[in-house]
């Protein structure tokens, strides 16, 4: 499969940072995935500092405000692909800060955007967070407790948050709260917290099955004070900020899925070529090639339905529907390829001595994380055409 396939023409500054994340997956990412699985619960501050000083952690941040200026969900996915063919779990580390800036950028004022996304651009650029999920909200998003009640000057916070990923290393975050507890969506704000904040503290890190780049850890908030200019849009709108987030978001976490399906297939595939089997290659057996067949198959169709949501949501277009589709359909794909790789390579696929295993792991977060398969099986049936 050829990864300069271009379903859509592409500009001259689109094939530019394709090109670079692609050297960087195969340079610095991949190189790094096995010793970050096995630290288990280690950020690799090393690898998030090489791509910052390249551009790639503030490319998807507007040009006026020092970023990569591509803003479109398009570039952000062919990105995305890219970097988590290296490794999914660092692939999605090093994109991280574009799920913080999101809200930001759909309800903040020229001022926030300033004040919280220019620190982001730059070689030195820090860690952020979204803070959406509890111990009992996962994708109901609307059934968050944590409370934010209205004092002088602004809000106080108390409720705690789970699976925050890059909690504890990230300077800022961006948390969804209830300023009206009784309702559902309506009671929904979002608010822009420092990490410094009197009364935020975090919880030691959560273990995880896979994509361990990604540190998660539980966020307490106990009496947190937030400025009243510090509230992302008006008192409500945040859940129809976080619906627009998770739209981009779903879209763009298919694209780290077809990186990683790629990964799987073209792993397979050449181990497929040199193995031998019963006196020929692997790759000559029907069953292997019927098997990379259909991996290659879902890759192809999973991406052009990652990048037709992706263009929709750039022509403004409501893509619940459709964003769920790229979603269930790129995560379903990667958890399909990287069983398949696992198969194909045998006895070799099961061991830690490759990387198979591991990208199995890694690709089952894909159908859980921003709305696991059910819901978004949920969202289609609501959304039909």
């Amino acid at each position: 499969m050829n990864a300069l396939t271009e379903p859509w023409p592409l500009t001259d500054e689109q094939r530019a940072v394709v090109q670079l994340c692609r050297d960087f997956a195969r340079n610095e990412i991949r190189p790094r995935g096995r010793a970050v699985d096995e630290a288990d619960v280690e950020t690799p501050l090393d690898v998030w500092r090489k791509a910052a000083e390249v551009g790639i952690t503030d490319f998807m941040l507007p040009g006026e405000l020092g970023g990569g200026a591509f803003t479109d969900v398009f570039t952000q996915c062919l990105v995305q692909e890219e970097l988590c063919f290296g490794d999914p779990g660092i692939g999605n580390l090093v994109c991280s800060n574009g799920f913080f800036a999101d809200p930001v950028l759909a309800l903040g004022t020229e001022e926030q955007q300033r004040r919280w996304l220019c620190p982001l651009v730059g070689p030195d650029a820090p860690m952020t967070a979204l803070a959406t999920t509890e111990p009992g909200a996962g994708s109901d998003a609307a059934a968050i407790t944590t409370s934010a009640r209205r004092t002088k000057g602004g809000y106080v916070l108390n409720g705690q948050k789970a699976w925050i990923s890059n909690a504890g290393a990230a300077r800022f975050y961006v948390v969804f709260a209830k300023t009206e507890p009784g309702e559902r969506a309506k009671g929904v704000t979002a608010f822009l917290v420092s990490a410094d904040a009197e009364g935020l503290s975090v919880g030691k890190p959560m273990r995880k099955m896979g994509q361990r780049a990604i540190v998660c850890r539980e966020v307490f908030f106990s009496d947190v004070f937030v400025a009243e200019e510090d509230r992302l849009g008006a008192e409500g709108a945040g859940f129809v900020g976080l619906m627009r987030t998770f739209d981009i978001s779903r879209v763009v976490l298919g694209a780290a899925a077809v990186g990683a399906a790629r990964a799987a297939f073209e792993y397979a595939r050449d181990y497929a070529c040199v193995r031998v089997q019963f006196g020929k290659p692997v790759i000559e057996h029907q069953a292997v090639a019927f098997r990379l067949a259909d991996m290659a198959n879902r890759i192809e169709a999973a991406r052009l339905l990652v990048l037709r949501a992706a263009r929709a949501i750039d022509a403004g277009a409501d893509v619940t529907g459709l964003a769920a589709m790229a979603k269930l359909t790129a995560s379903e794909t990667a958890m399909f390829c990287t069983w398949a790789g696992v198969q194909t390579l045998g006895g070799w696929g099961y061991s830690r001595e490759y990387p198979m295993e591991q990208w199995m792991r890694d690709a089952k977060l894909e159908e859980i994380e921003e709305g696991t398969s059910d819901i978004m099986r949920l969202v289609i049936s609501r959304h039909l055409p």
